[in-house]
């Protein structure tokens, strides 16, 4: 028995109920033991995160494919949960206890920790409860968190078995070092900004009288940061520059610090550049660093000059003054830091060489742009510094990813990014995984008293392992990224050999953004092959960013973020859902476009709307899975619509098309459904229509509901009793063909109905103007269509008579349906000659607007130095104008 629906559909009214139900039922949980599995791992969100647009595309992909598959009779488990996420979190409860003028150093390392997990318990659910909102039907019975003890241990092993086997180790090298959080940060942690800074250039003297080819007894060297100079351990020159062949071995005094350096030889220094000559600083700058290993400065030997909050420190060899100790590296609060000290004292020493402008006047420094790294998190200026930290292998790791990728057991898509793929992969580097935080999984490393390293999963292990020694633990934790790399088989609760692990790993799909492809995806690949022996799983989709509707990428310092749940609250999470899939094309960015999310909340009106027509009509829920018996044209045809449809629909979603495969389904249900198959049988719905129409609207519920679930889901109940919810439904199976002549005929009619409706609107025309048609010769598709649909005919052609025959003299407008042509008369409705000079003016002003658009785009200053928005809008005016002369020259056509 139907439910009658509401008049109005209101997405609010329905989505809350069936999630709730969903979840309540146990329906995101695999539990079909004889059907084939399927998984998928959901990227983790941050413990401390809410839904922002990026998530809302990512999930809803993910969420696409797991309903499809689920729907296809498998055993589908999304397996779902969050990240630790180690700075954010800790940065995010170091915030809270600022506001009661508290701290973190006020507490033991344990009683901090505590606290985040109190933090935790209290506000970290937020953006677990948002996925709920957009629909995600996640396994949330094994929701999981990286901190979680099984999860714990599985990171433990994974250390210890890696340090074992020689791919962990700990080493003494430059870090990218965050003087605001104390942590190294990863390469991938880095964010390149533009600032404006300068370029300062000094003398540095040379030692013993030495001078250059010409006679100086200096060479001129420049940086952008003279505060590195109290720790400068050579100086370069290009091998082959012969300006400065007979210094290279000889010495530099250094000035303010009296410290000898050599002047070295090393390609590094670019000839071409400047002076050809490089202050070297190995352990404040990561290109100096492997000049200095090239030149046999041990890491252990390199100076370091800056303690972890970027102040100045006492190098190993004593000779930093002492008035540069304590100062912070740059200016700050209105106090000047080394930088500002350095630069006057090597001024008052004589060492400063002027900078001489385009107008003669000096300068102590160049005015410069200097791409400047800032991490993402403190957003401060990264801090290259010489520091301890625990390292993996990743080069040794990563041969097996590169390896499966080429030979194709893992497959990316699109293929575009292969090549940037190969190319980290193939020049990745040592992989700092030690972070200076509290928060996170502890490295599980113990020190004795004389820095002796034991590595073990339990402290127990360790004082095995050192024989009576006292032991220290190590204070780091780990990079967050090494423990989320564990997520797909960690999940399932490996290292134990569990069913549920052996069923469900290699997980078999992954959807993620391009932007963590070196951050996550790769890390996994890397960790799933090393610790399984098996490739995590066989194919990665990338997808790309949703940017604004101009094109740029969202940021809050813009304003132009927005807000998921502020579109779901608005238009449904339906129409959100519909958007970001029908939206994401392989390879492209998704331009944000609010105006589409309330198309497709029309669209949803519609499908409701179309539902209470069925329902009006005595138009119900099928009893078959396969299509009812069907002996009219009209119904044969949308039985094959739907067949043809359900192909497309399944090839799309096999390439992981997403974008084909929503239109797909969207096509049918607007177009071929509810605007020509209802205007068809309307008047005429007898027992097998009644049949045949509520199957149609059933298939269309089930192809749908992996796009929009909610409004699906509640029009399938409302249609009648169900044995089951339409989540846990059959995919369609028609166990039918494409009945050729019924599609011939009713495409045919469709073909007239269109041709008729754009003639009369091009014309002027009331839509419901009944005309008098002449057909000549009629074929014998156009005869069968008149003689088995003459009241459809008659009521979506809006024919007064068809007359088979030649038509009257006189102006007269010609429609085609297949091979037929139709002249239909105009005398007496229409005054054509001032119709004729209407289009005539509209036609000329269109071609001139064309054409002016046209010698606008053609402008290459225009192109180029025109904002991007306005370029846009002259193509789109362009493509309109163009179109538009066209349309109006097949009108005049059709007046004769």
């Amino acid at each position: 028995m139907t439910t009658e629906l509401d008049k109005t559909f209101d997405p609010a009214a329905i989505e809350a109920k069936w999630y709730s139900h969903w979840e309540e039922t146990g329906q995101f949980r695999p539990e079909r033991p004889d059907a084939e599995p399927f998984t998928l791992v959901n990227p983790p969100p941050n413990v401390t995160g809410s839904l922002h647009i990026g998530h809302a595309l990512d999930n809803t992909l993910q969420d696409v494919v797991v309903r499809y598959e689920r729907l296809r009779g498998k055993d589908a488990l999304w397996v779902v949960g969050t990240d630790h996420a180690g700075i954010a979190t800790q940065m995010v409860v170091e915030r809270e206890l600022e506001k009661s003028q508290d701290k973190r150093t006020n507490y033991s390392r344990e009683d901090f920790v505590a606290k985040v997990w109190e933090w935790k318990a209290e506000s970290g659910g937020t953006i677990t409860r948002q996925l709920r909102r957009l629909g995600c039907s996640m396994d949330w019975s094994r929701e999981q968190f990286t901190m979680d003890p099984h999860f714990t241990r599985a990171v433990v092993k994974v250390f210890v078995d890696l340090y074992n086997q020689g791919l962990i180790y700990r080493d003494k090298r430059l870090v990218n070092w965050d003087v605001k959080l104390r942590t190294a940060i990863s390469d991938l942690e880095v964010e390149t900004h533009e600032v404006k800074g300068s370029f300062w250039h000094f003398r540095y003297p040379l030692a013993d009288g030495v001078t250059t080819a010409d006679g100086k007894d200096y060479l001129h060297v420049a940086t952008t940061r003279p505060e590195t100079m109290l720790a400068d351990m050579a100086v370069a020159v290009h091998p082959a520059d012969e300006r400065y062949a007979s210094v290279i071995g000889k010495e530099i005094v250094l000035p303010l610090t009296g410290r000898r350096i050599a002047v070295i030889a090393d390609e590094h220094a670019d000839p071409e550049l400047g002076s050809g000559v490089v202050k070297i600083t190995p352990g404040h700058d990561f290109n100096d660093f492997e000049v200095g290993k090239r030149a046999g400065f041990a890491a252990g030997e390199m100076l370091n000059m800056l303690d972890a909050d970027g102040n100045v420190c006492q190098t190993s060899d004593g000779l930093v003054p002492a008035e540069f100790l304590g100062l912070h590296r740059f200016r700050r609060d209105g106090v000047d830091g080394a930088r500002e000290l350095v630069v006057q004292r090597l001024k008052e020493a004589g060492f400063l060489i002027p900078h001489v402008d385009k107008d003669g006047e000096e300068h102590d420094a160049e005015p410069r742009v200097i791409a400047t790294p800032f991490g993402d998190r403190g957003g401060v200026v990264i801090e290259p510094w010489l520091t301890d930290q625990w390292y993996v292998d990743a080069e040794t790791l990563a041969k097996g990813p590169i390896e499966a990728v080429k030979t194709g057991k893992i497959e990316i898509v699109p293929k575009s990014w292969e090549k940037t793929f190969f190319n980290w992969m193939e020049n990745i580097q040592p992989w700092c995984v030690s972070r200076q935080l509290w928060w996170g999984h502890r490295i599980p490393a113990w020190y004795d008293e004389e820095g002796n390293v034991y590595v073990a999963e339990s402290e127990e292990e360790a004082y095995a392992q050192a024989c009576g020694h006292t032991l220290t633990r190590d204070e780091d934790v780990l990079d967050t990224w090494f423990s989320s790399a564990l997520w797909p088989f960690a999940t399932l609760g490996w290292p134990e050999q569990s069913e549920l692990l052996e069923r469900h790993y290699p997980n078999d799909l992954l959807i993620s953004g391009f932007d963590i492809l070196f951050f996550w995806d790769a890390r996994m690949m890397m960790m799933g092959m090393h610790n399984t022996g098996q490739i995590p799983w066989p194919r990665l989709y990338l997808h790309g960013l949703v940017r604004a509707p101009d094109g740029q990428k969202m940021s809050k310092s813009k304003g132009n973020v927005v807000d998921p749940l502020g579109l779901i609250d608005k238009y449904g999470a339906d129409a959100l859902r519909f958007f970001m899939a029908a939206m994401e094309s392989q390879g492209r960015d998704i331009k944000m476009d609010e105006k589409r999310v309330e198309g497709y909340r029309n669209f949803a009106t519609k499908l409701w709307n179309a539902t209470r027509f069925c329902q009006a009509n005595g138009i119900g829920a099928s009893q078959s899975v396969a299509a009812p018996e069907a002996t009219l044209a009209v119904n044969k045809w949308i039985v094959g619509e739907v067949v043809e449809t359900l192909a497309e629909l399944d090839k799309a979603m096999t390439d992981l098309r997403f974008d084909a495969a929503a239109n797909a389904v969207y096509h049918f249900a607007w177009d071929t459904f509810c605007d020509w198959y209802l205007e068809l049988i309307k008047g005429a719905i007898d027992a097998e229509t009644k049949a045949v129409a509520g199957w149609a609207l059933d298939q269309i519920l089930v192809m749908l509901h992996p796009f929009m679930p909610f409004i699906t889901e509640e029009l399938w109940h409302a249609q009648g009793e169900r044995p089951y919810d339409l989540i846990v439904a059959k995919w369609p199976e028609p166990e039918a063909a494409v009945d050729a002549v019924a599609k011939a005929e009713i495409d045919w009619l469709v073909d007239l109905t269109r041709s008729i409706r754009t003639a009369k609107n091009e014309l002027g025309i009331a839509p419901g103007a009944r005309l008098a048609a002449w057909l000549s010769e009629p074929t014998a598709l156009a005869r069968a269509v008149m003689a088995g649909n003459a009241a459809a005919l008659e009521r979506l052609a809006r024919f007064s008579a068809i007359n088979i025959g030649t038509a009257p003299e006189g102006a007269a407008m010609q429609v085609g349906a297949g091979s037929d042509t139709f002249v239909i008369p105009l005398g007496g409705i229409i005054d054509i000659e001032a119709e004729k000079a209407r289009l005539a003016k509209a036609l000329e002003a269109s071609r001139k607007e064309a054409k002016s658009l046209e010698g606008r785009l053609s402008n290459a200053n225009f192109v180029e130095r025109a904002k991007p928005e306005a370029v846009e809008k002259a193509r789109a005016d362009h493509a309109h104008h163009t179109a538009e002369a066209q349309r109006l020259e097949a009108a005049l056509t059709r007046l004769g």
